[in-house]
């Protein structure tokens, strides 16, 4: 993608004042209790479709919607795409009435995939779209993909090297043991326990066709674990080629430990 930047002019509005700059206040936890929180971001913005430019921006609001992540609002005026008005009508308590469009851009529909809040209680959002991050084809931080939604200024990842002595048991089977975990510590996340696939009991992994997506990790495949004739789904992720960040979990296993029994240094976590 080879497309300039887009220019601010006279003609174009500032970012509102009224907005912090994004990583400069947290926002409270009372954020999905009927709060909104939202930033001016500085990042260039991108959503792509039908490998055609839906918007193209420098002037994102990240919206907390919800405690856990922020969404991405978009100046209209830089969305490139035909936002046809569909009839439907999404309410929010917080953010007043969305009035749904389909996205439409070089011969493709993205049927229901933005929402407009022009009466919206909360000032910074009128004349704001927010497209269904899912809709979209690719989003762009600047110049990189982006996984599964924007990034959050607030959330932080650290991967550690350790020697914590973790075993992994399932239906009372051992199905992996290791002495040199590598732990990835996630702002909210409880720690994960990274293995090496030579620790694992490899013939009880069964290949699963899931896949997820994080912004700050990448890709992740999985694994399903065969034991006592008892196949359990999903329990076991790997990223094989993860984002620069989280570089040091590449072609190492984590075990799911709300769906399996994980011990590290001998305490249930």
């Amino acid at each position: 993608m080879t497309t300039p930047p887009p220019t601010t002019g006279a003609s174009t509005p500032a970012p509102p004042e009224s907005l912090p700059a994004a990583g400069s206040m947290k926002p409270a936890t009372t954020v999905g209790r009927g709060r909104v929180h939202a930033e001016q971001a500085n990042k260039r913005v991108r959503a792509l479709l039908g490998g055609h430019v839906v918007v193209d921006t420098i002037r994102p609001v990240l919206v907390w919607e919800g405690p856990h992540y922020p969404v991405y609002y978009l100046p209209a005026e830089d969305v490139r795409a035909t936002l046809e008005p569909n009839g439907k009508i999404a309410r929010s308590p917080s953010r007043g009435d969305a009035v749904r469009h389909d996205v439409v851009i070089g011969g493709r529909t993205a049927p229901d995939a933005a929402g407009t809040y022009p009466d919206s209680p909360i000032p910074q959002l009128r004349g704001l779209v927010r497209l269904d991050w899912d809709a979209m084809d690719e989003w762009l931080e600047e110049d990189e993909p982006v996984y599964g939604h924007a990034r959050n200024p607030y959330h932080r990842i650290d991967v550690l090297s350790s020697s914590r002595h973790v075993r992994v048991e399932i239906d009372g089977v051992t199905v992996a043991e290791s002495t040199r975990p590598v732990v990835l510590f996630e702002s909210g996340i409880r720690p994960r326990y990274y293995l090496p696939l030579t620790d694992v009991r490899t013939e009880l992994l069964v290949a699963s066709e899931s896949s997820t997506h994080c912004p700050y990790k990448g890709t992740a495949g999985y694994f399903s674990v065969q034991v006592n004739d008892k196949l359990h789904e999903d329990v076991v992720w790997i990223y094989r080629t993860p984002l620069a960040e989280s570089i040091r979990i590449a072609g190492l296993v984590c075990f799911y430990d709300e769906k399996v029994d994980v011990h590290v240094d001998g305490t249930h976590t």
